[in-house]
């Protein structure tokens, strides 16, 4: 239960972000708005407020914003109403239109990573040479290092920092080590020789060799307060590293650097956003900005029926002056369609295996 309530309450946000900055630049560019919707499928609740009608809907997995004029040929136009038109506007305002959803998810993104940022500061990790994680079958573990030790030195040099850790067991020449270590009221001396094994970033991808015994430093965070224009820098900056990962994240899955079996859907999203809720409000928000960007950065792609796709499309009329031709239009629709079911079919498929295999 506590998965399924933050899961509508993270995805209603978001859709309502996204959906806003189709509504919002409609507005902006009068354009005639229909229907501004929360969901796919059976009403549940609707209100009519002037020309537009606001809907919940029973499917939560997306939104729509319906425009006057959106589909040329859909609505009958009369002469006094097409500059209530989209079709009717021009390349640049409708080109607009279309990037305010994805727009406005990475500035919401922004504005969340800003409201923490100016609630409780910047964080950084702890210099410290606590013991976060011993991986299993490493070196560590067999000479009995274990998570929550303390390195007070190694080879009768005091240590202060990780860095000094890393380095002297980096320059150890494969050569045995003695490790002084804190455990509680105790204090030890462990010996053991480090082994060559290969590093790895983020994504998996080995960088390179180095003498390592399997350790890594505590994940102890400390909060900094910070003026408002440090937090507003700060949270841009945050977004914009959130947006690159976005990006190399799709690479390296392209790639096959990351297996496509990491790909999740809905339950999976809800799964995360359940554990982040428990975790705290600070990670609760945190995967919050971080989902928003990931629905801006993937609207953003070229592929017809997104908002990447229409984008696209502009672009050629604005090149050809020009549309494209009805046929074109209505064939890259069936293709982006399909390709998005199947995408839906495999992420669900993802999702449930994962939790069999639990």
């Amino acid at each position: 239960m506590n998965s399924f309530i933050s899961f509508i309450f993270v995805l209603g946000i978001l859709i309502f972000v996204h959906e806003f900055g189709h509504f919002l630049f409609a507005k902006l560019f009068g354009v005639k708005v229909l229907k501004f919707s929360l969901g796919f499928g059976p009403t549940l609740l609707s209100k009519k407020w002037g020309e537009t009608e606001y809907l919940i809907s029973a499917l939560p997995l997306g939104g729509y914003v319906k425009m006057f004029g959106e589909h040329p040929g859909e609505d009958e136009i009369e002469t006094e109403e097409k500059d209530r038109s989209f079709s009717h506007k021009s390349v640049a305002q409708r080109f607009s239109i279309v990037a305010g959803g994805p727009v406005f998810n990475l500035i919401f993104a922004v504005f969340v990573f800003f409201s923490i940022f100016i609630v409780i500061g910047l964080p950084s990790a702890v210099d410290t040479t606590k013991i976060g994680v011993v991986s299993p079958n490493s070196v560590a573990e067999k000479m009995g290092i274990k998570s929550g030790d303390i390195i007070l030195a190694i080879d009768d040099k005091q240590t202060v920092s990780w860095e000094q850790v890393s380095e002297l067991i980096k320059h150890s020449g494969g050569n045995e080590v003695t490790v002084e270590l804190q455990r509680g009221e105790e204090k030890l001396t462990l010996s053991a020789t480090p082994a060559m094994e290969k590093m790895k970033n983020i994504f998996g991808e080995d960088v390179g060799e180095r003498y390592m015994l399997g350790i890594s430093r505590s994940e102890e965070v400390v909060y900094k307060r910070v003026s408002l224009i440090e937090s507003i820098s700060a949270a841009f900056t945050h977004t914009w590293n959130m947006i690159y990962l976005t990006f190399m994240g799709i690479v390296k899955i392209i790639e096959r650097v990351i297996p496509a079996t990491e790909l999740g859907g809905p339950i999976r999203i809800a799964e995360l956003a359940g554990q982040q809720l428990e975790a705290g409000w600070v990670n609760f928000f945190s995967f919050m900005g971080l989902l928003s960007v990931n629905l801006g950065i993937l609207n953003l792609l070229p592929i017809p029926v997104l908002d990447g796709g229409h984008l696209v499309f502009l672009t050629l009329e604005g090149i050809r002056k020009r549309p494209l031709s009805e046929r074109a239009m209505i064939t890259s629709q069936k293709i982006g369609i399909i390709l998005l079911a199947s995408l839906m079919v495999f992420v669900f498929y993802n999702d449930i295996f994962r939790l069999v295999s639990k």
